[in-house]
């Protein structure tokens, strides 16, 4: 029973991470229309950014504003360089130069950091342990990971359905022309909710860094699982990415936790192994195919 709640913790750790990121992603493809294949370069440039901050000052809440600072600005550079003259392409164009942004980036990271991986320390109120139930422990600073992911999609919600920003947002998910024919100035919105993505995507990396290596390509292994969330939920729907990430993070986590074992009852430890781990990679994939039979549009599309 530890070991089960234990794991669903876990699952629910790596589903508010990918939330963080499919919140971004969901906004910026529900309202612009734009398949950003460079969003896990963001998640990427707020972990070294981070790591670059914490290793200069010591200081984890420094290299959080750092890696913050540094998603978000190069988000919005990106979105005023590449991503607006990408509006009225094709998404074949956009798949394309937003890939050559992830090879862009990778490049830059090894010139400035060199390949190897670097490591961040929990910060020390953070380290240690919680008993989160009678004989069961685990890490405070996972556990703060999942107040933190919580405590943004609450915020997130209260922007999106209380504020004027959030009416924009919901509006240009569905008419975007028409929020351009009332006289919003549409570059300044996209700009903001690129930015935004962005600060989401660096939060997700800078929270990584400590439980993860800080490494080139971090951004490409995780994007793949956040299209899979956004997919799940439902594109354009911030609910949508929260819920479709929690399915996915603690499936994802169960699957490679118990069935292994599972499967040793009815085959040899090897080709249970080697099956277990087969199947439960590619288990969100097989999860992913069931929604879109039952529901094409996703669990929570917009609006929904």
């Amino acid at each position: 029973m530890t070991l089960v709640l234990e794991q669903l913790l876990n699952g629910v750790q790596l589903g508010v991470t990918l939330f963080l990121l499919a919140a971004g992603l969901t906004l910026i493809f529900g309202i612009m229309g734009v398949i950003n294949l460079a969003h896990g370069s963001l998640y990427m440039v707020g972990a070294y950014g981070a790591a670059l901050v914490a290793t200069k000052t010591g200081s984890f809440a420094l290299a959080a504003l750092g890696g913050l600072a540094a998603a978000a600005i190069t988000g919005m550079v990106i979105e005023f360089v590449v991503i607006r003259r990408l509006y009225a392409r094709d998404h074949l164009d956009q798949v394309l130069a937003t890939f050559g942004l992830i090879l862009f980036f990778n490049q830059a990271i090894v010139l400035l950091f060199g390949r190897q991986p670097i490591f961040i320390g929990i910060p020390p109120l953070l380290s240690g342990a919680v008993q989160v139930l009678p004989g069961v422990f685990y890490p405070v600073y996972r556990l703060a990971i999942i107040v933190v992911g919580i405590a943004v999609a609450c915020a997130l919600y209260l922007m999106i359905t209380h504020t004027r920003l959030g009416m924009l947002v919901r509006a240009g998910a569905t008419h975007r022309e028409m929020v351009r024919a009332l006289g919003v100035d549409i570059r300044v919105l996209y700009t903001t909710v690129f930015g935004l993505g962005a600060l989401l995507a660096g939060l997700a990396g800078l929270m990584a860094g400590p439980i993860l290596a800080v490494q080139v390509g971090m951004g490409e292994q995780i994007l793949i699982v956040t299209f899979v969330v956004v997919v799940i939920g439902g594109v354009g729907s911030v609910r949508g990415a929260f819920f479709g990430a929690l399915i996915v993070g603690v499936s994802d986590t169960l699957m490679r936790a118990f069935l292994p074992g599972l499967l040793r009852g009815m085959m040899t430890g090897s080709e249970a192994d080697a099956l277990g781990a087969g199947l439960s990679s590619m288990g969100i994939y097989l999860l992913m195919a069931i929604v879109l039979l039952v529901r094409p549009k996703g669990l929570f599309p917009a609006h929904g």
